[in-house]
C-alpha cells in the first residue's frame, strides 16, 4: 500500500464526493482511501474564500510508505497500593485523575460544584431570577469553567503531541466530533461539552475511580513538607481524606483555595495577567467584514483575532472569541460581577463576542511591589466594584464608539439588543476600569475599528478578568510545589497553563510525574 500527502484548495461547502474526485484527478487514481490531516480556512481574499485541506492518500497505485503511527501516551500501569486525591474536575484535574487511575492508583476526584445536570439547572435559575447559586454557576462545577464556553482546542504550547492526542481521543470517545483532530481551529461548543463531561465521568468511574461532587477542599494537614490528609466539606459536614499524592487543579477563580494554600506554606508570586471587557456585535457584521458577505455556506461563523500595542505601554488584544455565541454572567461568587463568553457547537446565534483586554503588571500599575495575596485582593476588589456600580448582575455597558470618545449617550446601551441574559446597565466603563487600562484599551479599540469594518458599532460591556490567573505557584523542576514532597498544582490555577488543551496537558504531566516515581 503506497502513501502520499496532498494539499488541496476546496470551496467552503465542499462535499466528501468532491474531495475524492479532486484526489482522483490530481493523482490519476482509481483505488484509494483518504484521511483528513489538516483543514484551515483561507479568507485573505474575500472574493475567493476557500479551505486548504491536507489529506493522506493510501493506494496500491502509489509508491512510498506511510509514516509510522505516533506512539501513545506512556502511562506506566501497574498494581499499586497508593492513593491519589485530585481536586477540581476541569480539564487539568480530570485528566490528572484519569491518568492516575489508569496508572493503578486508587484515585478520588473531588469537585466543589455540582454535576453537570444540576449545575446547568443552577445557571438557568440564576439567569432567570438573578439569584447566584454557589454550586451551579459558570465558574465551578463538573468540567470546570470550560464546560460552559466555546470549547476551543487550540494551544500554543510546544512538544505536547502525545498529551494532546490523548485528550482529543478521550473527547472523541466521549462524543466530540472527529473533526477536532484535523481542523486548524477546532471547538466543541457548550452543548457537546455538557454531554462529554458526563461521559468522561462514566469512563473514570468505570475504571474504579471515585468522583465526589459538592465536596470542597478546605484545608490540608502538612507534616515536614508532606501533605498527609485533606480536610473536606461535604454534605454540611467535614471529613478527612488521606492520600499518598495530591494534585490540586483549582482553576483561576478559587481564591479561597489559593489563600488556604498560602496559609499552609505553598509559595506563590504575582504574575502579569489581563483585564478589560467583552465586546459584542451582530454576527452578520463580523461575517461581512471578514468574508465580504453575511453568510458563507460551509462555514459556521466568522472569527477574528486582534492585537494592538495600545498606548505603547500595555498590549491590547482580543481573547476567547465566541462566534455566534453569547455573553454570560461568569462570577464565581455572589455580589461580584464579571462576564465571559460561550457558544454552542453550531455557532448559529445572532451575536459574536470576544474579550477585549489589556495585559497588566500590578507592580507597574500600582507603582510598587505587590505580593501574591495583594494581587488576589486587588482583583477581588475590582470585581466587587462592578457589582456595586449597579447593585446587581446587570452588565455595565456602553457603545465601543462612546468608550473611544470617553462620552456616553444616556440610555443608548439600554436600547441596544444583546445576548447577555441579565440585562445591561449603561455606564462609563472607562471610569470603572483603572485609568491606565482604559487609556490603552481606547487606543487598541481605535486600531481594531480600522482593521474590522463596523467594529465601532458594537457594544462593550462588563468586566473580563479571567483570562488567566493573577498569581503563579513556585514549583520544582519536576512540577512539585516548592518545599513539598507530594503536592502538585495543575492547570490554570497553577499560573502556568491556559485553555482546555494546555490545562489538560498540565494535569497529565503532573500525573505522569507521580506515576513515574
Amino acid at each position: 500500500m503506497g502513501y502520499k500527502t496532498l494539499t488541496l484548495k476546496l470551496p467552503p461547502d465542499y462535499s466528501q464526493a468532491e474531495l475524492l474526485a479532486r484526489v482522483a484527478r490530481a493523482e490519476g487514481l482509481r483505488d484509494f482511501t483518504v484521511q483528513l490531516v489538516h483543514q484551515s480556512l483561507d479568507a485573505r481574499k474575500k472574493s475567493t474564500v476557500h479551505w486548504l485541506v491536507q489529506v493522506s492518500v493510501f493506494s496500491p497505485e502509489l509508491a512510498g510508505e506511510a509514516p509510522p503511527a505516533a506512539a501513545p501516551l506512556p502511562i506506566p500501569s501497574r498494581t499499586r497500593r497508593e492513593k491519589a486525591l485530585v481536586v477540581g474536575s476541569g480539564p487539568a484535574g480530570f485528566f490528572a485523575a484519569l491518568v492516575l487511575q489508569k496508572a493503578g492508583f486508587a484515585t478520588t476526584l473531588i469537585e466543589r460544584g455540582a454535576e453537570v445536570g444540576k449545575r446547568e439547572s443552577g445557571i438557568q435559575a440564576f439567569e432567570r431570577n438573578g439569584v447566584f447559586d454557589p454550586l451551579g454557576n459558570y465558574a465551578f462545577g463538573e468540567g470546570g469553567a470550560g464546560t460552559f464556553s466555546d470549547g476551543k482546542l487550540t494551544s500554543r504550547t510546544k512538544n505536547i503531541s502525545q498529551e494532546k492526542t490523548f485528550i482529543l481521543e478521550s473527547y472523541i470517545r466521549a462524543g466530540a466530533p472527529p473533526e477536532i483532530q484535523y481542523l486548524a481551529h477546532p471547538h466543541l461548543g457548550s452543548d457537546n461539552l455538557k454531554v462529554m463531561v458526563a461521559n468522561l465521568r462514566a469512563e473514570f468511574i468505570g475504571l474504579a475511580g471515585t468522583m465526589l461532587f459538592e465536596t470542597m477542599l478546605t484545608d490540608l494537614q502538612v507534616e515536614k513538607g508532606r501533605v498527609v490528609a485533606a480536610l473536606l466539606e461535604r454534605g454540611g459536614g467535614q471529613e478527612l481524606l488521606e492520600a499518598d499524592e495530591y494534585v490540586i487543579a483549582p482553576g483561576h477563580s478559587a481564591h479561597e483555595t489559593y489563600r488556604m494554600l498560602m496559609a499552609r506554606g505553598v509559595a506563590f508570586r504575582p504574575k502579569n495577567f489581563a483585564i478589560g471587557c467583552r465586546v459584542e456585535h451582530p454576527q452578520a457584521i463580523i461575517n461581512l467584514a471578514q468574508w465580504g458577505r453575511e453568510t458563507l455556506p460551509g462555514v459556521k461563523a466568522a472569527e477574528y483575532r486582534l492585537t494592538s500595542r495600545g498606548d505603547g505601554r500595555l498590549p491590547v488584544y482580543t481573547f476567547c472569541m465566541c462566534p455566534g455565541g453569547m455573553v454570560v454572567p461568569a462570577t464565581a461568587y455572589a455580589d461580584y460581577n464579571i462576564v465571559n463568553g460561550m457558544s454552542l457547537y453550531r455557532r448559529d446565534g445572532g451575536f459574536a463576542n470576544a474579550a477585549c483586554v489589556a495585559g497588566v503588571s500590578l507592580n507597574q500599575l500600582l507603582g510598587r511591589e505587590v505580593s501574591a495575596l495583594e494581587s488576589l485582593d486587588w482583583l477581588a476588589g475590582l470585581e466587587r466594584s462592578f457589582y456595586d456600580y449597579g447593585g446587581d448582575y446587570r452588565a455595565p455597558c456602553c457603545s465601543i464608539a462612546d468608550f473611544i470618545q470617553g462620552k456616553a449617550m444616556p440610555g443608548a446601551a439600554a436600547r441596544t439588543q444583546s445576548s447577555y441574559p441579565l440585562g445591561l446597565n449603561p455606564a462609563p466603563l472607562w471610569e470603572l476600569l483603572p485609568a491606565a487600562v482604559s487609556g490603552t484599551m481606547r487606543e487598541g479599540l481605535k486600531e481594531f475599528c480600522r482593521k474590522v469594518k463596523g467594529f465601532e458599532t458594537g457594544l462593550i460591556m462588563g468586566l473580563e478578568s479571567k483570562t488567566s490567573a493573577p498569581i503563579q505557584v513556585l514549583r520544582e523542576d519536576d512540577g512539585r510545589c516548592c518545599g513539598f514532597e507530594n503536592l502538585y498544582l495543575a492547570g490554570e490555577g497553577s499560573g502556568y497553563a491556559g485553555g482546555i488543551i494546555s490545562s489538560g496537558t498540565s494535569g497529565i504531566k503532573a500525573a505522569l510525574r507521580i506515576a513515574g516515581d
